[in-house]
């Protein structure tokens, strides 16, 4: 009986203890926090802006009425860890494929490139003029620029005075009268300084008559420069006939920007590459600079004297030249140059703290050459910099004011130099690269690639020229890129512009 009464009561125990657990379960259901499921807060819209026209707010998304694209929220506590910090969010940084480069102390060997045309060499020309009266009667050069060899003819001439000259030497050739050495001397100098050659004379001597042409040949080589008779003209005593340019030297004249014009010094050697003959280089050396400085370029011009083996180099050919002399070498902390953002009145980087945290920094900077900048102060080695979209970081600096304090506001940190205005600072500088189409006074034309980060497909915009004296030689062609600002009126200003080294053609 025993085994039958314990099978109830085991029976009993498991329904009381499924209960029991079913009790206990429901009460913590019960008593869960609430907070567990609630989902995360999203953060509070404060306003609509377009980041090229930072200071003027919206109260709900949309096209911008400034520009073709869509307006940018800002949140609340966008602004910063600190007075110096910006925010940007991550996402936001990664779909712009923000760019950043390590400062690192390095040695910078800043030498000095530039570019000229040639020209005749003014010191190598022979002007050809008529010695004596006469009359054109057959010319053997018809054309300026014609290329002509040392004892070419290239004129006749009926000189009368040369005939006289002639007859009067020859007649005391013949006379066999003691004493007349002296005035057959004298004779035969009387024709050389008429123009006649020894071989001419020489000529006249052989035949025993005067001779009534006169042919003029050319005294060296070269090609005619300017050619001032035609056939059949009667010219005076000191006509100029032809002038003649040599081509054994030729000069360069290179525009040197303001900025470098230090660098470059008398008599330093130059090497010269010209779009005619790739892969080969001319040497010559600078002979002086120009005392004069290009108000428009903001150039000074240094004449360089250039060897022209064979004849190849011409007047008006295109020269790219290296002023292998003016090497100097700086030591200092390197960036990208591309990192600096120039505002005229001082220059900045931006610095990536990581997380999305970047800080504007103003630092001051030295030579910049092959793509690198010395950096004087400002910035330590080891820091990273930001090289692309800064113009996104330069608004949300902008518009929670850390550049109104870097430029020397209350709270502008030790060893800013330059205080700007509040205006000023509101301006965000942008970075852009395109190709420069033409230059119209102060009105450059560019087709500006496609902005992404400010939703803008490519288009041809008009800038108004940059102001800065550092500005480098640019010609219509070239690759570009360039940082601008928008102006009170609407316009676009160009802050600094350099030859895109990435695209352009070496």
């Amino acid at each position: 009986m025993r085994p039958m009464l314990l099978l109830p009561v085991a029976l009993a125990g498991v329904v009381i203890g499924i209960a029991s657990t079913w009790f206990v379960m429901r009460r913590g259901h019960e008593v869960a926090p609430p907070a567990a499921a609630s989902a995360p807060t999203e953060k509070k819209t404060l306003y609509w802006y377009d980041p090229m026209v930072p200071d003027q707010h919206f109260d709900h998304a949309g096209k911008s009425p400034f520009m073709d694209m869509q307006l940018v929220p800002k949140f609340a506590g966008d602004a910063g860890d600190s007075g110096d910090i910006v925010r940007i969010d991550p996402r936001q940084v990664q779909n712009l494929g923000m760019r950043t480069a390590r400062a690192e102390r390095g040695r910078l060997a800043s030498s000095v490139r530039a570019s000229g045309s040639v020209a005749f060499d003014e010191r190598a020309v022979t002007v050809v003029q008529a010695r004596t009266a006469g009359i054109v009667e057959r010319l053997d050069v018809r054309a300026p620029l014609t290329t002509v060899k040392q004892g070419q003819a290239l004129l006749t001439m009926l000189a009368p005075e040369w005939t006289a000259a002639q007859a009067e030497y020859l007649s005391l050739r013949r006379s066999r009268s003691p004493g007349l050495e002296e005035l057959r001397s004298a004779a035969r100098e009387r024709l050389l300084l008429l123009g006649m050659s020894d071989g001419q004379i020489r000529t006249v001597e052989q035949h025993g008559e005067a001779q009534a042409r006169i042919t003029i040949v050319a005294p060296r080589d070269g090609v005619i420069g300017e050619l001032s008779v035609r056939e059949g003209a009667t010219v005076a005593t000191g006509t100029p006939l032809l002038r003649i340019n040599g081509l054994d030297t030729v000069w360069v004249n290179a525009a040197i920007p303001e900025a470098q014009i230090h660098r470059v010094i008398t008599a330093s050697p130059v090497e010269a590459e010209f779009p005619a003959y790739p892969g080969e280089r001319f040497t010559g050396q600078v002979e002086t600079l120009l005392p004069d400085v290009d108000a428009t370029t903001r150039t000074q011009t240094a004449r360089i004297v250039l060897k022209n083996p064979g004849h190849r180099i011409g007047p008006g050919m295109f020269a790219r030249l290296t002023f292998t002399g003016a090497v100097q070498e700086t030591s200092g902390v390197l960036v990208p140059s591309e990192a600096v953002i120039t505002t005229g009145t001082r220059s900045v980087v931006i610095v990536a703290e990581g997380d999305g945290r970047f800080r504007p920094q103003e630092v001051r900077i030295g030579d910049e050459a092959d793509g690198k900048t010395n950096v004087i102060e400002g910035l330590n080695d080891g820091e990273t910099v930001v090289l692309s979209g800064q113009f996104l970081i330069d608004s949300e600096a902008s518009l929670s004011g850390t550049l109104a304090r870097l430029g020397g506001g209350n709270d502008a940190p030790t060893g800013a130099k330059d205080a700007v205005t509040p205006s000023e600072d509101a301006r965000p500088i942008h970075m852009a690269s395109g190709t420069l189409k033409r230059i119209e006074g102060d009105r450059w034309t560019i087709a500006a690639d496609a902005m992404a980060s400010l939703d803008m497909g490519a288009m041809t915009m008009t800038f108004i020229k940059p102001t800065s004296s550092e500005t480098v030689v640019i010609q219509p062609g070239q690759r570009v890129s360039f940082s601008f600002v928008r102006t009170a009126d609407g316009a676009f200003e160009i802050k600094k512009i350099t030859p895109d080294r990435r695209r352009s053609t070496p």
